[in-house]
């Protein structure tokens, strides 16, 4: 088996960290598109487009595209809103990593490497929601090597460094569709402590949910 190295970033593996990034969120679509259709709102709407469209053209294959359509339109919608928070993780900090990670305190980014290339990547700052802890960020591997341990190490990378520095926990955030990530943390010895909707109409329509984890660590605080 070939060796992880896991190292701290350097402005060259800029690129490859979005790509790795954009890549590990646009595998989630198909996911999000089937929550999206079990969904009661898109249901009821693809029915009732789909029983006018019958009562009135007494066809079936006006109401039969209309409902392809739609879904085709859902689809697209679901693009469209990835595609959205992948911009703007690209803008707040991942098109800035030193500035943002690398030159804060208590902030650190680091790269998985195997055979010199970048294989994954992962991050830490302190958390905003919950002061005196460290948050995990922006946890992502390539398809092409996952099952290796690189996730773990990853993980591991940041408890250790949240553990060096004194803080009490590390906590995250990811989705209800993130299934693998999830189980992944939850082996890592992560608790699930709420789930919550994302406080965008469309979120609460579509009732998208983030669920948070916790790890609490040995020790009683953050050291001066």
């Amino acid at each position: 088996m070939a060796s992880i190295q896991i190292r701290k970033y350097r402005d060259e593996d800029a690129e490859t960290v979005r790509e790795i990034f954009t890549d590990g969120m646009s595998e989630h679509v198909p996911s999000s598109f089937m929550h999206v259709l079990k969904q009661p709102l898109t249901q009821m709407v693809l029915m009732c487009l789909f029983c006018a469209l019958m009562a009135s053209s007494k066809s079936f294959l006006l109401p039969i595209l209309a409902a392809t359509l739609f879904l085709a339109g859902t689809r697209q919608f679901v693009v469209y809103m990835f595609n959205r928070y992948i911009d703007t993780s690209l803008r707040s900090d991942l098109n800035k990593i030193s500035e943002v990670y690398m030159q804060q305190k208590d902030s650190c980014f680091w790269v998985a490497e195997i055979d010199g290339r970048v294989v994954g990547c992962v991050a830490c700052l302190p958390a905003v929601s919950t002061p005196g802890c460290l948050e995990l960020k922006r946890m992502s591997v390539r398809r092409s090597h996952r099952g290796m341990g690189i996730a773990k190490a990853l993980c591991k990378t940041v408890t250790d460094f949240t553990r060096d520095r004194g803080f009490p926990a590390v906590i995250l955030y990811t989705s209800m569709v993130q299934t693998d990530a999830q189980k992944l943390y939850e082996h890592m010895g992560y608790t699930k402590i709420r789930e919550f909707v994302i406080p965008e109409l469309t979120a609460k329509i579509l009732n998208f949910t983030l669920l948070e984890y916790r790890l609490d660590l040995q020790g009683d605080g953050k050291k001066d």
